[in-house]
């Protein structure tokens, strides 16, 4: 709310409001450090292909710093309530998202914030390799071309699916709720559409605009 996305001021406002949860992306650069960016690049450069050195000094949009994974987590402990959402962004091979996925789970547990954490990907590898090596994780799928039914064959405690792509489905939510899966829907600052949601039971909405959205929930 009014802070840089995927800025660790983002998150303490985010905390501050006690909301279910704060979404952030995860990328890992060239010497396997995790970082929060929304993009792949930053200052016209790919992270998966630089040095954490070679990025570190560059700025968000409210003048942070690049922040790595170690500092959103440390953050996120001084919250028992906020849960982070930690997505993991599609990366150029499988073996580059196998080892993204390893190198966030194994920070994630050092922090002891396994219960906190849930994950989201649009990389249907990345969602497979998380319920892999996490066990009993929740995990949403992103992209919204795969049904409920066979995400719960799959595993996943959830679906995250644009708005557009739930109104051109709506059966998928009910069906979704039979089969014990939960739904989130992203992301939208109309309050109209937030009200039609809301009204159709949907578990989670992710917004932009946390404040003006609890008004609506109140």
């Amino acid at each position: 709310s009014g802070s840089a996305e995927n800025s660790l001021a983002s998150l303490r406002k985010a905390q501050e409001l006690k909301v279910y949860g704060s979404e952030f992306d995860v990328h890992v650069t060239k010497d396997g450090i995790a970082v929060i960016n929304h993009d792949d690049t930053i200052g016209g450069l790919s992270i998966e292909a630089s040095t954490y050195e070679q990025l570190k000094d560059f700025k968000l949009g409210n003048g942070e710093s690049l922040p790595t994974l170690e500092q959103y987590l440390l953050q996120g402990k001084q919250s028992k309530t906020t849960r982070l959402i930690l997505e993991i962004k599609p990366h150029k091979s499988k073996e580059a998202e196998d080892k993204a996925v390893a190198i966030v789970l194994n920070q994630v547990k050092k922090h002891r914030l396994e219960k906190n954490t849930e994950y989201i990907s649009f990389s249907l590898n990345i969602c497979k390799e998380l319920l892999r090596k996490a066990p009993g994780t929740k995990v949403a799928y992103l992209k919204g071309d795969i049904p409920p039914e066979e995400l719960k064959n799959m595993g996943f405690s959830g679906l995250d699916y644009h708005y557009k792509i739930m109104q051109a489905h709506p059966e998928w939510i009910s069906s979704a709720h039979q089969l014990g899966l939960s739904v989130n829907v992203w992301t939208i600052n109309d309050p109209a559409i937030i009200q039609a949601f809301i009204d159709q039971s949907v578990d989670y909405i992710t917004t932009d605009k946390p404040v003006e959205m609890a008004k609506l929930i109140e």
